[in-house]
């Protein structure tokens, strides 16, 4: 029975015929990626270079932030958790944002990097922008939400992602067409 045959194989994305369309969907996620990556290097090299920053205690310091919002957020167990150490807890925010802006911009392994991206912002909303009163006001949501584009595609172009595997596959006598 052949009724339920797909015999339409082709997908936009091997069609040789490239519109404007097709061509700007193919790359509707780069300013995304863009903005992101380089937004979260810039994050963590700001906050690696604050001095007040990256102290447990005093004006601007990770510490006192973290004291003040601690019962407004929504999870104050988390906010705990920094403050037994806000300066191992600072560089660990730090360095992720730089692995997150690094991994997306090169496009390294791009879904993990998104991820990594969505889980900072997610733990930055829920503890320091959870009284921001709208809610609008706070950015830590907004980043969530441009994270999930990128976990759910990944960086297929202009990307290690698409240079490695492929590579991988001509060494093994496959092709790319």
């Amino acid at each position: 029975m052949t009724h339920g045959l797909r015999t339409n194989t082709q997908t936009p994305y091997l069609d040789r015929r490239r519109t404007w369309r097709n061509t700007a969907a193919r790359y509707a996620l780069l300013p995304l990626r863009l903005f992101l990556g380089i937004t979260f290097i810039y994050a963590g090299l700001d906050k690696l270079t604050d001095s007040a920053f990256m102290k447990a205690a005093g004006p601007g310091s990770l510490g006192d932030t973290m004291r003040a919002v601690r019962d407004s957020s929504a999870v104050p167990a988390l906010v705990d958790l920094a403050l037994k150490n806000p300066v191992g807890f600072g560089y660990a925010i730090a360095l992720g944002e730089l692995a997150v802006g690094i991994g997306v911009l090169l496009g390294l392994l791009g879904r993990l990097a998104a991820l990594g991206g969505a889980l900072i912002s997610l733990s930055l909303w829920l503890t320091v922008s959870w009284a921001t009163t709208p809610y609008y006001y706070g950015n830590d949501l907004a980043y969530l939400m441009a994270w999930i584009p990128l976990v759910l595609a990944g960086t297929p172009l202009l990307s290690l992602d698409a240079v490695l595997p492929g590579r991988r596959r001509r060494g093994l006598g496959h092709y790319r067409y």
